[in-house]
């Protein structure tokens, strides 16, 4: 059960499932020193699904209170975004394509909701992938869980190409409920894709190993599930096996991330390249953390860096 009591301060919240075993906690009040915000962070927890009214009640705690100054959010952002709906007085393109709210913050007496998770899984991306891989190889993606982070990296990609051919060929997405597969689905059908999409029904690791199995060399493949951190084992059995000289990325950097174990046993035989979610997670709090306090935050170079040495001493 959360506590509502008015902040002494300004303050930014996390509304997830296990804020307080997050790496935030250790990192934010440092990020403050170093942006010169005299700021703290509080943790709202609440179960994956949980009751409309929890979150409505977190939402307008913020709202309502002058030094409460906006959230990020986690797992519960399509939730939270659907009960709060009527609370936010302007919404964010992504976040209305998307229907879901990654960050809350304030514009004067308005409440805002966007979804940074095009741009933040987007800068994740370049981080790692070898420039020109896609547009020189017939490497496709593999999206493990059709949750809105999926969907969000498609719809980047979809901004990318605009200006680059840079993008793989096919992008599979597999889920094991059909429901998410075919919401992504039919927003996919109200664009023009830059490459071929392909929606596989797996309500068993087994059937995502075969999917795995199919992709050609230099393929990457995400676990976008939360299976590791918002709950036990892989979207994989251990028989699955990486494609040659492939990607592997992990979004998530906490827990007992299975997924990650079962590629690093592969690393060496399949030539693949591994990724964690721990850039992911410093764009995604710095986008958010820009958003609330206003802050102009570079998302490469320098300062970029500066911010990501901070969060690399805190976590230890």
């Amino acid at each position: 059960m959360n506590s509502y009591v008015p902040a002494e301060k300004d303050t930014m919240y996390f509304i997830g499932v296990s804020t307080g075993k997050s790496s935030i906690m250790k990192v934010f009040p440092p990020w403050m020193e170093h942006l010169g915000i005299d700021a703290q962070i509080r943790g709202f927890d609440f179960v994956p699904h949980d009751k409309p009214e929890s979150y409505r009640e977190a939402v307008e705690f913020i709202k309502k209170d002058p030094h409460s100054l906006g959230a990020l959010v986690t797992t519960h952002k399509i939730e939270c975004f659907r009960a709060c709906k009527d609370l936010f007085e302007g919404v964010g393109p992504y976040a209305q394509l998307l229907q879901e709210a990654s960050s809350i913050s304030k514009r004067g007496t308005e409440l805002w909701a966007h979804a940074k998770d095009p741009i933040t899984g987007g800068l994740s991306l370049e981080a790692f992938m070898p420039k020109g891989h896609f547009e020189d190889s017939g490497a496709h993606m593999l999206l493990l869980g059709a949750g809105v982070s999926s969907l969000a990296l498609t719809l980047y990609l979809i901004e990318k190409a605009k200006t680059s051919h840079d993008i793989p060929k096919k992008v599979i997405v597999a889920n094991r409920s059909e429901k998410r597969l075919l919401e992504m689905k039919e927003l996919h059908s109200t664009m023009k894709l830059p490459f071929e999409a392909e929606y596989e029904l797996c309500p068993s690791p087994e059937l995502n190993d075969q999917v795995v199995s199919r992709l050609p060399e230099g393929s990457l493949v995400i676990n976008a599930t939360g299976l590791g951190k918002d709950g036990p084992g892989s979207p994989v059995t251990d028989a699955a096996v990486f494609p040659k000289h492939g990607f592997v990325w992990e979004y998530n950097y906490r827990g007992d991330l299975v997924f990650l174990d079962q590629a690093n046993a592969q690393k060496e035989e399949q030539k693949l390249t591994i990724e964690d979610g721990w850039v992911y997670f410093i764009h995604g709090w710095t986008r958010v953390i820009a958003e609330v306090f206003h802050v102009d935050i570079p998302v490469s170079g320098p300062g970029f860096d500066a911010l990501s040495d901070i969060a690399a001493a805190a976590r230890k």
